[in-house]
Formats: C-alpha cells, sequence, structure tokens
C-alpha cells in the first residue's frame, strides 16, 4: 500500500512539472494568457489533492479536466473561430503579417558576383565583382554578426587570400544573410545566392501602427481590419492577409448567400434522412437477429453470434475500401454478378440516388452488430413468464416481438438510438473513404457532393475547397453542433428518458 501511494504521489508530480515545462514553452511562445490557464489549473488541481477537504473532488476532477480538453475547449475554441475570417488568405496575426511585408524586399535588378576570403584574426572579407569590370571589397569582419558594410573600390593593393569553395560558403549561408553591404552609391544589398548580392531594399516603411509606405512610389497603405487586409489607396488588397473578428458574417453567409445556403439546405436534408434511415434499418436488422438468435430451438448460435458480429469486429478502414472495391462501376463484383443476372451495371458513385443507396447499405453492414449484441442482452433481461404466459392466449411469435419484446426494451434502447443518431450524423469515416461526397453537384460554387454530409460538407470547404475557409467551416461545425444537440434532447424528451417509468 505504502509503494503504491509513493507512486501516485511521484505520477502527481510529474504531471506538476509537466504542467510547469507546458506553461513556460506557452510563455516563450508568446502565448501568456495559455500559460497563466496552465499555470491556474495546475495550481486547483494541486489543492483539490492536497487539501483533505476536497477528498470527494480527487475523482472527479480527472473526469472534469478531460472534458474541458477534449470536449469544451475545442467547441469553444472552433465557436471563437468562427467569428473571425481565419482562412487561406488570413492565416497570419495582424502584426505577422505587418512583419512580412515589412521585411519584403523590392530590388533594381542589379547584383555582384561575390567571394568570401579569409582575414587575420578569424575574421573574412567580402570581394566583388560587378559585370562591368568594377572591383569593391569591405573591410574584415567576423562572421555571424549583423553587420552593414561599407564598400570601397578595390584596387587591388590588399592582399587577397584563397577564397572559401562553394561547401564553405553553403555552410556560410546563415551567417551570410545577416550581413548588409553599402555601395558608393548608397544602395544597399544582400546575399541572393552563393556567387552573388543583389541591389535590395525594403519594399514598405511604417508610417503608423495602421499605415505603411511603398519604398517605390510612395502610396500608402492602410490597414482594414474588417476585413483583415492591408490595402493601396485604390482599395486593391495586399497578401498576406491577417485574421480579424468579422462577427457573425459566416453566420450571415451560411444562412443568406445563395451558394452557401443551397447546398447546406440539400446537404441538412440528406444527413437528417441518412441518421434516421441508418438507426432505423441497424435498430431493425439487429433485433431480428436479436430475437432469432434468442430462439431455444436454434442450435449452433455461438457461431451464429460470431459469424453475425465480425462486420463490427473488422476496423472501418478496412472495410469501407473492401465495399468500395465491390461496388466499383467496372470490375466490382456485384456489378458483374448483376450483369451476369440481369445484363445491368448500376452506377453506384456516378448516380446520386444509387450513391446514397450504397451509402445506406455500406453503413447498415457496419451498425447492425453494435444494435444486436445491445437487443441481445436486454431480450435475455425479459422474465421468461411472460413469454409462457403469451403461448397460453395463443401469441405467436410478431404479437410476441410487438407487444412483450419491443416495449420492454424500447426504454433502455432510447439513449442509445440517440447516440447511434448523432453518430451517424458526424459520419465523416464513411463518407471520406466510400465516395468523397461524389457524385458532386455541378451547380454550386462551393465542393459538395450528393452523398456528403454536414460534417464531409465542413471538410471539404475547411481542407479541400481553394479557398480553404476554415472560419465557415467551424462556423458550420458550430451549428451542426447545435442541431445535433437540439434534436438528442427532442429525442430524449420523446421516449423520456431519464423520468421514472410509470
Amino acid at each position: 500500500m505504502r509503494s503504491l501511494v509513493l507512486a501516485l504521489h511521484a505520477l502527481g508530480a510529474a504531471a506538476l512539472v509537466a504542467a510547469l515545462m507546458l506553461a513556460f514553452a506557452l510563455h516563450a511562445a508568446h502565448a501568456s494568457g495559455w500559460a497563466l490557464g496552465v499555470i491556474a489549473l495546475a495550481a486547483i488541481a494541486t489543492w483539490i489533492y492536497v487539501s483533505p477537504r476536497f477528498m470527494a473532488w480527487r475523482y472527479i476532477v480527472p473526469g472534469a479536466f478531460a472534458a474541458a480538453i477534449f470536449i469544451v475547449f475545442p467547441m469553444a475554441y472552433t465557436v471563437g473561430i468562427s467569428f473571425t475570417n481565419y482562412s487561406g488568405e488570413h492565416l497570419l496575426s495582424f502584426e505577422r503579417a505587418t512583419d512580412v511585408l515589412l521585411a519584403r524586399g523590392d530590388g533594381d535588378g542589379r547584383s555582384l558576383s561575390f567571394m568570401l576570403e579569409p582575414a587575420a584574426g578569424g575574421q573574412h572579407r567580402l570581394c566583388f565583382v560587378a559585370d562591368t569590370g568594377e572591383h569593391y571589397a569591405s573591410q574584415p569582419f567576423r562572421l555571424g554578426d549583423a553587420v552593414r558594410l561599407p564598400l570601397g573600390v578595390d584596387d587591388g593593393s590588399a592582399v587577397s587570400a584563397p577564397a572559401l569553395d562553394l561547401r564553405a560558403l553553403a555552410s556560410n549561408v546563415p551567417a551570410l544573410r545577416r550581413v548588409i553591404v553599402r555601395l558608393p552609391d548608397g544602395s544597399e544589398m544582400r546575399l541572393l545566392s552563393l556567387r552573388r548580392f543583389a541591389v535590395e531594399r525594403a519594399a514598405y516603411v511604417r508610417e503608423s501602427d495602421t499605415t505603411l509606405r511603398a519604398t517605390r512610389d510612395g502610396t500608402l497603405l492602410t490597414a482594414d481590419h474588417a476585413q483583415g487586409w492591408w490595402r493601396r489607396a485604390d482599395g486593391t488588397p495586399v497578401t498576406p492577409g491577417f485574421r480579424a473578428t468579422v462577427g457573425l458574417a459566416n453566420y450571415r453567409s451560411i444562412f443568406t448567400e445563395p451558394r452557401f445556403y443551397q447546398p447546406f439546405a440539400r446537404v441538412f436534408t440528406w444527413t437528417v434522412a441518412f441518421a434516421l434511415l441508418n438507426t432505423l434499418f441497424t435498430f431493425t436488422i439487429g433485433l431480428l437477429l436479436a430475437v432469432a438468435l434468442n430462439w431455444p430451438a436454434l442450435k449452433g448460435k455461438p457461431g451464429y453470434r460470431i459469424a453475425l458480429f465480425l462486420p463490427y469486429a473488422v476496423p472501418a478502414f478496412i472495410s469501407i475500401p473492401v465495399f468500395r472495391g465491390l461496388f466499383n462501376e467496372n470490375m466490382g463484383e456485384i456489378n458483374l454478378v448483376l450483369f451476369q443476372l440481369f445484363g445491368v451495371r448500376p452506377g453506384w458513385f456516378s448516380d446520386a440516388t444509387l450513391a446514397r443507396s450504397m451509402v445506406l447499405i455500406v453503413n447498415t453492414w457496419l451498425g447492425y452488430p453494435y444494435m444486436m449484441i445491445l437487443c441481445m442482452g436486454l431480450i435475455k433481461a425479459i422474465p421468461g413468464e411472460l413469454y409462457e404466459a403469451s403461448s397460453l392466449v395463443g401469441a405467436g411469435p410478431l404479437m410476441n416481438l410487438f407487444r412483450i419484446t419491443l416495449p420492454l426494451i424500447a426504454r433502455p434502447m432510447a439513449p442509445l438510438l440517440v447516440a447511434s443518431f448523432a453518430t451517424n450524423f458526424n459520419n465523416l469515416t464513411l463518407v471520406a473513404l466510400l465516395t468523397n461526397g461524389a457524385p458532386d453537384y455541378l451547380d454550386t460554387a462551393v465542393p459538395v457532393g450528393a452523398t456528403d454530409l454536414l460534417a464531409s460538407y465542413t471538410y471539404r470547404i475547411a481542407f479541400q475547397d481553394s479557398g480553404q475557409h476554415y472560419a465557415l467551416a467551424c462556423a458550420i461545425a458550430s451549428v451542426v453542433f447545435l442541431i445535433v444537440a437540439t434534436l438528442a434532447l427532442a429525442n430524449l424528451r420523446l421516449f423520456k428518458v431519464g423520468q421514472p417509468a410509470r
């Protein structure tokens, strides 16, 4: 017992050290707010586990922390992103986008070839040759320092040492990038390649916190915080954009812009139908098989149970690609059999109705064993006297199913059916591996197909659309979360789950 206590104390100390290290890492990454949050959580956890007053809380805290980290925080972060313009064009923060523009160079095309020569005292010097034949040289300097070196005309009087070869130059590239040389006419040059320096100046200079000036023509760039762009005087945006808060703009786009709400309505209707039909099919097949496997006269029950449970035991990422091959329109075994028997080759991936039917068939095959196992356990709990009494009045199997079995398992099955509905509502794996949403609609501005569910539709907007609209995808995900939560609560109220039986 003592060793167990010591092990738990050591585990707690290790967790505390890990939390402190994470806080330091976040602070170093300029995320001081997150660092303070981690320290606060670590302090609360330490207080709870050290103080005897909070003995009961010790068993709740791990689950509460896990729920906060893996459920509450991702959902809150998703909702927060949905109020911004975060996308492929607006990845950077305002400060980072500004730094990128200030670091952007603007050259005039002139460049000089150079050699790096060792000098006395462990120093080096740069020697340049212009294409027109002029020679320039810098004073000796120490590699690794950020320096600005004025160049003088080299008349050949300086003692030259053998220049470093390409391999040595390549190893010194990071140090050479910190060197800026100035020509006699005032032009500044920076490293362009392993053989040349090029004339380059800053493309933009800061005028104020919200304005930049272009060094080439003197035009002003103004920060547009409403849209997340630095804009020229004529309104033209300059990349890269930056993240900005846009309020409810993404939600308005979903429900007001035809290019978004039309495919959203289609996908939502199909998603609800898919979730309802799949829950109905899997429960119906699972219940019928469970009733059959509970038939006393059936022999070889263990073998049937194993065979019928196998579709659930095989991982979906293995089963679904197998079905994709079976339903292949040209070489799939299903179409080969149908062609031999009826002379038809259905277009499972090109026809919207057939594609949706295929998705339902495959997901029903993958999901019925779970329902079957649940129903088998619940049927075992039904008293056998009820079936004996029904047999005395002449009731048959269908009467027993609808008057005894189904009513008695409906209440305990209700939460599981609601969970199955929610799972199917967000079934990204099936669509991604089987159809990838195909067949795609041709009359939409965003990528969406006939078999896309809301989860796969959101994924395609976030990662497969050319614009990578992360914020819009987060807005859709937030709407999906509200829809699923509302439907789940409605189903629970409908089945009166959690209320005492009358």
